[in-house]
């Protein structure tokens, strides 16, 4: 085993006599450690204190030493009857369990709360490494997992550090400082060109309680939430660089983080969260990298981050930021993720609706435009047979423009006329008052009445915003009313026995497998006129649910060869009610 260490700060050895000779405030924000190719940083205060003893047998016989720190692991245990068989147990549970731990750290084992029955030697073979043993009969408050341990007895928790390989996030975070409820910036990298580091603490740490559901679930937050002791940068630079860092954490961030969950860092968005496409309108920060097929498809807009951080730590339980956007990729830990934020706001159903329908889908009979939409659609039908199997119901198609056109009042136009200014009028003119005024008063007043840089796509939203007058958002407003009111009483009414199920019906449709390559280059921006299916949850306010079915493969003009990229579902349901149930 091999271990080196970077210092990432001056030490506390050293910071001390600077600030006695200069009277400076220079403080240790820990260190970086590289074992067996494997980087991990820890903060520079320990997290528990007095196991001289565990050091002194430890670096007896090891050779893994590097400025006086050794890998241990603690393991806890209750159990009268714990023996060799156990303890190599549960070593090989916390490799299944955990990407932290590693047998690396097996140089020396504490055992607390019991000891090996019928066992005295001071070593003990484990997974055919010789492990220095120490045993603390009384149960501790140090969590079982990976440490380090210094020669002063100290123990340090280590967090492993990824390569941030897709840009996804605008700041990685260090740990959760309890003495002033705030986060710091993560001072620390990886080798790689522009790749900061993001760390993650062991799973093992945690346990899962009523009160803590997401207990050592990892966390990205989207970059419009505030976050105690850190900058917001809204995805723009001089909005992150006018602002100091937060004293206050967002409300629903804050709910994450009382339930346990372990925030990681926060994660790029475009440029106030406005609809951007690479090539031609990311400028301030670049957009990230699409993990899925040839690597050069585009990741959409202000979830990008999200979308592209889940590969930073492939293979391990991830909750993605931002809640309120739903973008979680396991249902288990979005039903208490929600249950979290939105609290007595939530209410969950026993019943499944009574209909099934969709918009859009295909048939057997669909005739694709190619064999990516026909791969595609072999996907989707098998799901929806599926569904229909799991809840003993046939689907309906529904043609809800059809039905509008039926019972709208003769004195309205159609949803695509209805309801083609509504959304970027409703964004822009919110957005410029609530967000791009201030921004720009504040700017002002400290750079010589300078306006800041912005973004093509924001920009030309805001522009057209000035270009309304102020009445045009209440009659976007009286739109957006009009058609919750037709989907609430036309598409997807309230159940029948409303303690029993939320809707009618669930409602699903699909958007297809997407190429779109962010090397080409685009139009001017204008706003997003128009009306589509994946803006009725905008309209309607009920909840719209992605969930991944599979891949379709396509021919790429990047890699010149054959790439897949992800097909999916939406769920639509009635407002903010969740099925207990799972398919």
């Amino acid at each position: 085993m091999r271990l080196s260490r970077h210092i990432l700060r001056s030490a506390v050895l050293v910071v001390a006599g600077i600030e006695q000779a200069w009277g400076q405030t220079v403080l240790d924000t820990g260190s970086t450690l590289s074992m067996d190719g494997i980087y991990y940083y820890f903060p520079g205060k320990a997290f528990s204190h007095g196991h001289a003893n565990v050091y002194t047998a430890a670096s007896a016989g090891s050779k893994s030493s590097a400025k006086g720190l050794i890998p241990v692991t603690v393991i806890n245990s209750a159990a009268a009857n714990f023996n060799l068989a156990a303890l190599e147990s549960t070593v090989l549970g916390f490799g299944q369990q955990d990407d932290v731990w590693g047998e690396n750290f097996l140089s020396a084992i504490i055992l607390q709360g019991t000891s090996i029955q019928g066992y005295t030697e001071s070593t003990v073979n484990v997974l055919n490494r010789t492990s220095t043993l120490t045993t603390v009969q009384s149960p501790t408050n140090i969590p079982q997992g990976p440490y380090f341990i210094s020669a002063t007895g100290d123990l340090y928790q280590p967090y492993r550090l990824y390569p941030d390989t897709e840009g996804a996030f605008t700041q990685p975070m260090g740990p959760f400082d309890a003495t002033t409820s705030t986060f710091a910036a993560l001072p620390a990298t990886v080798p790689g060109i522009a790749s900061p580091g993001v760390a993650v603490p062991s799973r093992l740490y945690y346990t899962k309680t009523a009160s803590q559901p997401l207990a050592g679930v990892r966390t990205g937050i989207k970059d419009i939430f505030d976050i105690a002791g850190l900058r917001t940068s809204n995805g723009n630079r001089a909005f992150e660089d006018l602002y100091p860092p937060r004293n206050a954490t967002a409300l629903p961030v804050q709910r994450l983080i009382d339930a346990g969950a372990i925030l990681v860092g926060k994660m790029k968005t475009s440029q106030f969260a406005n609809g951007e496409i690479a090539t031609a309108d990311w400028v301030d920060y670049q957009e990230p990298f699409n993990p899925r097929g040839d690597g050069y498809q585009d990741t959409s807009s202000s979830s990008s981050g999200q979308a592209a951080g889940w590969v930073v730590i492939r293979g391990w339980t991830w909750l993605w930021g931002q809640i309120l956007g739903a973008v979680v990729r396991d249902p288990a830990i979005w039903t208490a993720a929600s249950s979290v934020m939105y609290q007595e706001a939530l209410t969950f159903f026993p019943q499944f609706p009574p209909k099934l329908q969709t918009i859009g889908f295909p048939t057997p009979d669909t005739t694709a435009a190619d064999s990516t939409e026909a791969e595609a659609n072999v996907i989707l039908l098998a799901f929806l047979a599926k569904v229909e199997s799991f809840l003993n119901l046939k689907s309906e198609p529904v043609n809800y423009t059809a039905r509008w056109d039926r019972v709208k009042d003769p004195s309205l136009p159609s949803l695509d006329i209805l309801l083609n200014r509504t959304y970027p009028t409703l964004i822009s003119k919110e957005q410029t008052k609530l967000v791009r005024d201030p921004f720009y008063a504040d700017y002002a007043a400290v750079n010589d009445d300078r306006v800041p840089f912005i973004d093509p796509v924001p920009k030309a939203r805001w522009a057209f915003s000035d270009s309304l007058p102020a009445s045009e958002l209440d009659v976007a407003i009286a739109n957006k009313n009009i058609f919750q009111n037709f989907w609430e009483t036309y598409v997807l009414p309230a159940g029948n026995n409303d303690t029993e199920y939320c809707s009618e019906s669930i409602i699903l449709y699909s958007s297809g497998v997407n190429i779109f390559y962010r090397n080409t280059y685009l139009d001017p921006p204008k706003p997003p006129f128009g009306f589509d299916d994946s803006q009725i949850s905008i309209f309607a306010e009920v909840p719209d649910f992605v969930v991944p079915l599979g891949s379709a493969a396509y021919n790429s003009t990047i890699t010149n060869h054959t790439e897949v990229l992800p097909v999916s579902v939406d769920i639509i349901g009635k407002l903010l009610r969740i099925l207990s149930r799972s398919l």
